[in-house]
């Protein structure tokens, strides 16, 4: 027998009360909503289990708004939000994972799973989740509304359980120890909060539009209301992830945002921004339920995981956030073997060909990522340069040198996800070779936007910071002289016909220049010689992410100041072959003193499958580029080429043993409209002929 006022004999008679006081509203009590019998019964029996365990539970019902579909009570212990609990009416179907498509319960419960501490009742039986997944199920009568009577006082403990797992800061047991796991665990809540802005646009909310308006002006001026809303929900995600990662314990609006103002003024800023409080008022559900989900994250059981726990961070986040987003923009995370090649050949080639015995840790080596994703080859470029000018000065030596480096290495981004990711891992770098006080140069900002156009845009909310940031990132592409570009720059290619289709396609600035100008956008290099061959049907194949940084690349460190200078980007390959790529091809070669190809195949949809480095179908190929001085008219790029076969990790194994370019078993290149680069010969490297024009 359980003894009388003990902590179970306290929880067995709550219960009880419970079911009284449901069966005594049941009976008397005229609801709008069937449900409705349980709010005030539920609500006391929460604030009787705070009462026993002594914690200040609370619960609140939530005020509806068309389309939204908030819980139905939100509860906190000790004044934080501890979870949420969706009430069905006594008797009904309260398993939302057994809910059939397309009906309004089942839409309910696809955009309630995301929560991650949520308990759906009848009264009768009680159900657990946390961010969709069951961990506890229990059922305490046929019908609660038999009153206390009709309880299974052998279930009662499990429901003890169950509701002390909710309520017992319930949040930093849920979050996960691991970067891969918070990944996961942060995904849906930022879905979550996209869906709501959605929603909030579609019906006018204007506090929202408002903030879309200044968010075009400042940085994304195409960006419509489901881009914006999912620039919103990361955004949002990362600055406070940021923020509590920077030191903030709670996340309140002022404790994230001084939290990273010291190192990251921009994500302090637009955090400012998107929880201004008109704003944050329409959604503060979705807010209040990330802020308490980041709280719980335990940072250094993060950190203690890897050395880099952000390493797959953002990749892992977009794959399970918006698979098709990720695949639309390219986010594959580059493997280690190949970033580190680029950046040692690059290194190789600063060295002996233009007198910087230091290479990246040389004054005057200005180094650019246009496409920087979570950072991976700036701080690459710092690992070198630490470890060149630790074997000339001695450790002491360091610091100086990457803070002269800090100043001089720049990299853009135009998904926040990853400019955040980014800001931190080159910012820790920086720290960790003793640079203190100085911000990573990474820019939140569109690569092929135009860099001779200033915005006139000025925001009504909280701009200075943002515009100020993008305009840094114009001046640097304007004026600044970039011995070094380097990266991996997405590939995605345009569905549509190249011509006569309605609206401004990707490729920005490169492939249509700037409004009014005289001047032909720089794209058209590529283009006009494959139109003025008659193969002009062939170009809806060039119109490719990759193929405008190209160009832009080749503008930007070749064309701009006539003068020398490395590119090394991996890239789909396509660009090898085919009519559609021969401008581009004659351009490389005319612009170029050299260029070295490392074919790394990775072709699954063809007939010959081959496997590919990256969790991709497409076939990609290391490329380095040189020109050691001003352009010489009449002299064609020398084009060599080495081909590595194998499983991907016999190719990576190759990558990692090459020190040089001549470790490498390069052949030249043939030439030929449908096919430039025949092969001739077999085994895993090719020997290729000699070549007198690559291009007709």
């Amino acid at each position: 027998m359980t003894p009388a006022g003990s902590d179970t004999q306290q929880f067995e008679d709550a219960v009880r009360a419970f079911a009284d006081a449901v069966a005594a509203d049941s009976k008397s009590f005229v609801a709008t909503k069937p449900e409705d019998v349980l709010y005030d019964p539920v609500r006391a029996l929460l604030k009787a289990c705070g009462d026993i365990w002594n914690w200040d539970v609370d619960s609140r019902q939530q005020v509806k708004a068309e389309g939204i579909g908030w819980p139905d009570l939100g509860v906190t212990t000790k004044g934080q939000l501890s979870g949420y609990l969706e009430l069905k009416p006594p008797g009904e179907n309260v398993r939302p994972e057994n809910y059939k498509a397309k009906t309004t319960n089942r839409q309910q419960w696809d955009r309630y799973k995301a929560l991650p501490n949520l308990i759906y009742t009848n009264g009768s039986e009680w159900s657990l989740y946390h961010s969709g997944k069951r961990v506890s199920r229990v059922r305490i009568a046929d019908d609660i509304r038999d009153g206390g009577g009709s309880i299974d006082l052998d279930k009662v403990p499990v429901l003890r359980e169950l509701l002390r797992s909710f309520l017992e800061s319930p949040w930093g047991a849920i979050a996960p120890k691991s970067a891969s796991g918070l990944a996961k665990f942060l995904a849906p809540l930022a879905r979550y909060l996209r869906d709501e802005v959605r929603d909030a646009l579609t019906r006018d909310v204007a506090p929202l539009k408002q903030l879309m308006s200044d968010w075009q002006g400042i940085l994304f001026a195409e960006a419509d209301d489901r881009q914006f809303a999912d620039a919103y929900a990361q955004t949002l995600t990362y600055a406070l992830l940021l923020a509590h990662f920077e030191g903030a314990e709670t996340l309140t609006p002022a404790r994230a945002t001084e939290a990273l103002q010291d190192k990251h003024m921009l994500l302090a800023e637009a955090l400012q921004l998107l929880e201004a409080p008109v704003v944050r008022g329409e959604l503060r559900v979705p807010v209040e339920i990330l802020e308490r989900a980041i709280e719980a994250v335990d940072i250094e059981a993060v950190r203690s995981r890897s050395d880099d726990p952000w390493l797959y961070f953002y990749e892992q986040f977009l794959g399970e956030y918006d698979a098709r987003l990720r695949k639309n923009r390219g986010v594959y995370f580059t493997p280690a073997e190949v970033v580190q090649l680029q950046v040692r050949l690059a290194a190789e080639l600063l060295r002996e060909r233009f007198g910087k015995p230091l290479a990246f840790a040389d004054e005057g080596v200005t180094v650019l990522d246009p496409a920087v994703g979570t950072g991976a080859y700036p701080i690459a470029v710092i690992e070198h340069a630490a470890s060149a000018a630790a074997e000339r000065f001695g450790e002491g030596g360091v610091p100086a040198r990457i803070a002269s480096l800090a100043d001089r290495l720049h990299g853009f981004e135009i998904l926040v996800g990853p400019y955040s990711v980014a800001h931190l891992r080159v910012t820790q770098q920086l720290v960790d070779r003793g640079v203190h006080g100085q911000s990573a140069r990474i820019y939140l900002a569109d690569t092929l936007e135009s860099p001779n156009r200033r915005s006139d845009f000025t925001a009504s909310i909280l701009q200075a910071r943002i515009a100020e940031e993008r305009e840094l990132a114009r001046e640097i592409k304007q004026d600044a002289r970039v011995l070094v570009c380097l990266g991996n720059p997405p590939y995605d290619r345009e569905q549509r016909d190249a011509e006569g289709t309605e609206g401004k396609r990707k490729g920005g600035w490169v492939r249509y220049g700037d409004e009014g100008s005289d001047e032909s956008p720089v794209l058209q290099d590529f283009v006009r010689s494959v139109k003025e061959a008659g193969k002009g049907g062939h170009l809806k194949n060039l119109y490719n992410d990759y193929v405008y940084f190209w160009r832009w690349a080749l503008w930007k460190v070749f064309d701009a100041y006539n003068d020398g200078g490395v590119v090394t980007f991996i890239t789909a390959s396509s660009y090898l072959r085919g009519p559609a790529f021969a401008g581009m091809r004659r351009k490389m070669r005319e612009i170029l003193d050299e260029l070295w190809l490392i074919d790394l195949e990775g072709d699954s949809l063809g007939a010959r499958k081959t496997e590919n480095v990256f969790a991709i179908r497409t076939p990609v190929v290391i490329a380095v580029g040189i020109r050691s001085g001003e352009r010489k008219p009449g002299t064609p790029a020398r084009v060599s080429k080495a081909k590595l076969t194998g499983s991907a990790e016999d190719k990576l194994r190759a990558l990692n043993i090459a020190q040089t370019l001549a470790d490498f078993d390069w052949g030249e290149c043939a030439s030929g409209w449908d096919d430039p680069f025949h092969i001739m010969g077999d085994g895993p490297y090719f020997r290729w002929p000699e070549v007198t024009d690559l291009f007709p």
